[in-house]
């Protein structure tokens, strides 16, 4: 049995989820959607203040510890080998290499106190983020980004895409999570390139983002919701396995990524892509009616391993809420001492999708048609009240 954060069995062990999740695969089909015209969509709509999603999803689970939840206090094992830097934010600290989101804390809320108690491995914390729960029974829930397709209607062939690339191996076979499940292929989503998106542009517009994947993806995502589309996804990474991600085990060889990784390469990549891309929604009008979350599916254990890594840790990790109705300059909740569990206002990673709902004016507890499952409710819980009010 896995443990929950407050120490005691969840009830779903590692088989138990592979056995309920595995029954719903294949009930979505696994084929791109056609590419958005962004010709064809409705330009306006964005200025005029219509809501819109940009999700950066963080595959890999990063580190609350080394990023966003810094114990400078614990002791060398616990805190990690980086520092803590004030920002411009009395009483908020972040690790040493987010220098420029110190710069700007007043412009995004962290979540301190997320969590989940499910398997500590990727695929539960998927599903939980891109749809607000956790398939069972063979039920492959829809994503997010899908229902929003489906509830907004005459727009929809332009209201859902991912950019990145489509989620791949992080261990398991089973959904992510961003795709229609039973709504049917005609709501997953266009997984596109930025190449397909982005149009020449000045030079400081190019390199305030950096010259990375992410970070052009980062501004892919903000010309498509100014563009209209309505809910964008951006996975910073596809994978696990082979590459520099979030998944810090520092195991050697597939499993590589090392803490040294995060400071040299995670780090920056994110620091500079994300505050770019808050700027670039304020200056053109946008920041104010786009939410911007950023997320991984789980935190990483508090005291490093053997091998100066962190391993899974479903108990507690930090989001990012940013734009539309969101009070910047805050923390909502937080871990205990050594970043083991919540401490206070605990945020259940379902509450996220609950809260995307309520920005987009969707009532969380309405219900959805989705083909033999009929009448599923679309949110298992209440959006966060705190982060809006």
């Amino acid at each position: 049995m896995t443990q929950n954060h407050m120490g005691q069995d969840s009830g779903v062990s590692r088989r138990d989820f592979l056995r309920t999740s595995s029954a719903g695969l294949g009930a979505a089909g696994m084929g791109l959607a056609a590419t958005p015209s962004l010709a064809n969509t409705d330009h306006t709509r964005a200025a005029q203040g219509e809501r819109r999603v940009i999700l950066l999803f963080l595959n890999g689970g990063p580190s609350h510890l080394d990023t966003w939840d810094p114990k400078p206090e614990a002791r060398s094992e616990i805190r990690g080998p980086f520092s803590a830097i004030s920002t411009n934010v009395p009483g908020i600290q972040l690790s040493e290499h987010f220098p420029l989101m110190a710069a700007r804390a007043n412009q995004y809320a962290l979540l301190r106190g997320v969590y989940h108690e499910e398997s500590p491995i990727h695929e539960t914390g998927h599903q939980l983020i891109n749809t607000g729960f956790l398939f069972r029974g063979g039920i492959e829930r829809p994503s997010v980004g899908s229902v929003v397709q489906q509830l907004r209607g005459p727009r929809a062939d332009n209201g859902y895409v991912v950019l990145g690339g489509r989620l791949g191996n992080t261990g398991v076979n089973v959904s992510h999570g961003q795709d229609a499940g039973g709504l049917g292929r005609q709501r997953d989503p266009d997984y596109l390139t930025a190449s397909a998106v982005l149009s020449a542009e000045p030079t400081p517009t190019v390199e305030r983002y950096g010259r990375t994947s992410f970070g052009q993806n980062c501004r892919a995502a903000a010309r498509l919701v100014e563009s209209g589309v309505d809910f964008v996804t951006v996975n910073m990474f596809e994978t696990v396995f082979g590459q520099v991600s979030w998944d810090c085990h520092a195991n050697g060889g597939d499993l590589s990524t090392t803490l040294e990784d995060y400071s040299r390469t995670v780090c920056p990549m994110f620091d500079r892509a994300y505050t770019a891309l808050l700027d670039d929604l304020s200056e053109r009008g946008l920041l104010a009616s786009t939410l911007v979350l950023a997320v991984g599916e789980f935190g990483r254990t508090p005291q490093i391993n053997a091998r100066g890594g962190r391993d899974h840790w479903p108990g507690v990790w930090t989001a990012i809420a940013a734009g539309g109705d969101v009070q910047g300059g805050r923390v909502i909740g937080a871990s205990d001492r050594h970043g083991t569990e919540p401490k206070d206002r605990p945020v259940h990673a379902s509450e996220l999708a609950a809260t995307i709902y309520q920005h987009l004016g969707i009532d969380a507890a309405a219900k959805l048609n989705c083909g033999r499952h009929e009448s599923l409710a679309i949110a298992q819980a209440d959006p966060i009240a705190e982060l809006m009010a």
